[in-house]
C-alpha cells in the first residue's frame, strides 16, 4: 500500500489540473507560452501519475479496470 502523503499528493494535482484546464486551454490556444509558465506546475496534466484507486500503487496499473495487477490477481 502507498505512503497516504503520495496518495494525497496525486489527489491534489488532480484539483489542480481541473482548475487550471480552461486556463491552460486558451493560453496555449492564444500561443501566451510566459503566461503558461506563472501557472503552477502541478497544473501540467503531463505531471499526472496512474494509480490503483484501492491500493494506490503506481507501478503495474490495468487502466481498463483502474486497479494494479497484484490487486487484479488477488480478486481473480
Amino acid at each position: 500500500m502507498a505512503r497516504e502523503s503520495i496518495i494525497a499528493r496525486e489527489r491534489k494535482r488532480e484539483r489542480l489540473v481541473a482548475k487550471y484546464a480552461t486556463k491552460r486551454a486558451e493560453l496555449k490556444a492564444a500561443g501566451d507560452y510566459q503566461g503558461l509558465d506563472k501557472l503552477p506546475r502541478n497544473a501540467s496534466p503531463v505531471r499526472l501519475h496512474n494509480r490503483c484507486k484501492l491500493t494506490g500503487r503506481p507501478k503495474g496499473y490495468m487502466r481498463k479496470f483502474g486497479i494494479s495487477r497484484v490487486t487484479f490477481r488477488e480478486m481473480a
